[in-house]
């Protein structure tokens, strides 16, 4: 392959001095709480596991993770700061290198020169000796390093964004299925409304208390075996797996032998609710017709509203909020593996709004649920970007070049 013009080869000793970090306990760092941070081989919270009252590195640096699961993570780093002894250090020899170029570069190559013979391990006479193309012109290698920045910023913002929302949605949650809307479009309080016990906790006095067995017509799938997989009738069927929260993943769908009969009987219509009777014992989702002539087996429960008393799309939200309240541990059966039983799911409680307020309550779900599916189409879309963008600029397959003309002309 020609060498890209204006790019040269070298090892990462030619141009960096390797180093590394030292041990710091735990107790360390609560002896000597202070401002400059201490990074550790996590990649969570950009590697930091906390800070210290000193520092050992100053300037501009690469780290990487030497041992362990994250072996081969690459950061950069600037500033004040420390790492522990599973943090080899790189620092440039030379003011031509931009480092956090170098940070990028190495996070395209590093994880290939992980050894996995035991503990992972990327040791600093494997990294010295890695062979990296990059810029000769110092002003290329910051341009690029400024553009994926900016990528990682808008990536770090828009994740962000969905953490908070996914927050209000907790906090929102939690109280439109306890206070509800009053007829002014108000959420309730015990200031100005009445609300009375129940076994899922105060609960407003105009909703009613029921079993779920009395709000939902419930029906446990096909039994699977070996002579329903073998059978001359098969269709699709969904298991446990297959249930996942607020959808149905229809990936490796398999087969299995329904008769007449039993198509009548374990047929899926669109609306559904599918709850999960093992696994994750209560995950919900709504059966919104994925696949044509699909049915569902013993270790899913199918509900159905019973004279329209309840809305579908409201019901994996009640679940999943009685699971994070642990609501359902009681009707849970606890044997060697935890399973939701057809009784004990109709035994169950479940608080019953009016419908016009049980739709009121879902619509803001909904819209909550609209602006937080835009955010992650819009966050993989960046995710995206940033890899075509490293592909293309971090090999010098797209140049600079023309934007760096444009920053000294201006």
């Amino acid at each position: 392959m020609r060498a890209v013009e204006g790019w040269g080869k070298c090892k990462v000793r030619d141009i960096c001095e390797l180093g590394r970090g030292r041990v710091i306990s735990g107790q360390e760092i609560e002896r000597n709480p202070g401002v400059f941070p201490v990074y550790s081989s996590q990649s969570i919270n950009n590697g930091k596991m906390g800070a210290i009252d000193t520092f050992d590195f100053d300037g501009e640096y690469v780290t990487w993770t030497t041992d362990g699961a994250y072996a081969g993570t690459v950061f950069y780093r600037s500033g004040q700061f420390n790492c522990t002894n599973v943090c080899g250090t790189l620092r440039a020899k030379a003011p031509q290198v931009c480092m956090s170029f170098l940070a990028y570069k190495l996070s395209t190559l590093a994880k290939d020169y992980v050894s996995y013979v035991g503990n992972p391990k990327l040791m600093n006479g494997v990294m010295a000796g890695i062979e990296i193309s990059i810029p000769t012109s110092k002003s290329e290698q910051s341009k690029i390093a400024e553009i994926l920045s900016t990528v990682d910023r808008a990536i770090e913002q828009t994740e962000s964004l969905i953490t908070k929302q996914q927050r209000i949605k907790t906090g929102l949650m939690q109280d439109l299925l306890t206070r509800g809307i009053d007829e002014h479009g108000n959420l309730r309080s015990e200031q100005t409304h009445q609300f009375k016990d129940s076994p899922l906790g105060k609960i407003p006095v105009e909703w009613a208390l029921k079993r779920i067995g009395d709000v939902f017509e419930i029906q446990l799938g096909k039994m699977l075996s070996q002579k329903a997989i073998e059978g001359r009738f098969p269709f699709y069927y969904l298991g446990n797996k297959n249930v996942q929260w607020d959808y149905v993943d229809t990936s490796g769908l398999q087969q299995m032998d329904f008769c007449e009969r039993e198509r009548c009987k374990y047929e899926l219509n669109l609306g559904d609710i599918l709850v999960c009777e093992g696994g994750e014992v209560g995950r919900t989702a709504i059966w919104r017709g994925e696949v044509e002539s699909c049915y569902y087996q013993k270790a899913v429960h199918r509900l159905r509203p019973i004279d329209h008393q309840f809305l579908p799309g409201l019901f994996p939200r009640f679940m999943k909020w009685c699971i994070n309240n642990g609501l359902l541990s009681d009707y849970t059966s606890q044997t060697s593996i935890a399973h939701l039983t057809q009784e004990k799911l109709a035994a169950a409680p479940i608080m019953v709004p009016a419908f016009p307020e049980q739709k009121e309550i879902n619509d803001i779900f909904d819209q909550f649920d609209i602006e937080l599916g835009n955010q992650t189409a819009k966050l993989n879309k960046i995710r995206v970007l940033k890899i075509a963008l490293m592909q293309d600029m971090l090999t010098g397959k797209k140049r600079v070049t023309e934007l760096l003309k444009t920053s000294i002309t201006n």
